[in-house]
């Protein structure tokens, strides 16, 4: 059985553009994930929303990925591969950030998953960096991310870098899905299922 940790923010958690529940197991791209790959898998979803990088926020707090994540890989150990999307959370206007220091942070988090000590001896899992997509500026969440747009077309060319700087895997989720037009920041159904599928893809390249 190999396993394989989705870490991500609201958008692996399954968060619905349209203010409604939480989308079910099978329509999040997590559990499109699941059933793709059939026995021989465990998916663990670890999604949580506004979920950042490195960095604390004062207004929601925690929600710091880089304190969470190494005692969640520990938990589910052995994990065969971490899939990890995140820094949509850091274009809010509140962090000031460039789109090249949020790929750096993902880069942290990288170097983290290689560098941790894990129980029994296990060795590190291998990471798949998935590039959010592009957001855009509507809906409820326009003034939260002013700005952030603009800086999100750019996440596809840095995390590439970030991820050949370390040598994980990668993937540009903005060439397979768009954000949802009603609040610019998560994704509709049919968007998870593409996403669902193309990771799935990746999967079956990287662990065979």
């Amino acid at each position: 059985m190999k396993t394989i940790v989705c870490f991500g923010d609201s958008n692996t958690w399954g968060l619905d553009p349209f203010q409604g529940p939480r989308f079910n197991m099978e329509q999040r791209w997590p559990g499109v994930l699941r059933g793709a790959l059939g026995a021989g898998y465990w998916v663990v979803e670890e999604g949580m929303g506004g979920r950042t990088i490195v960095y604390d926020d004062p207004v929601e707090g925690f929600a710091c990925g880089r304190d969470y994540l190494i005692p969640c890989l520990q938990s589910h150990t052995p994990v065969d591969l971490v899939i990890m999307m995140l820094g949509t959370n850091d274009l809010k206007k509140r962090f000031s950030l460039p789109a090249c220091d949020i790929a750096k942070g993902a880069g942290v988090l990288v170097d983290l998953i290689r560098k941790a000590n894990y129980p029994r001896g296990y060795l590190a899992p291998q990471v798949l960096l998935i590039a959010p997509p592009p957001i855009m500026e509507v809906g409820r969440f326009k003034e939260i991310f002013t700005g952030g747009a603009e800086k999100s077309l750019k996440f596809g060319a840095y995390y590439a870098d970030i991820a050949e700087t370390f040598g994980c895997h990668f993937m540009d989720a903005g060439k397979i899905i768009r954000s949802s037009p009603v609040d610019g920041i998560h994704f509709d159904p049919a968007e998870h299922a593409k996403l669902g599928q193309a990771v799935t893809e990746k999967v079956k390249e990287i662990l065979g």
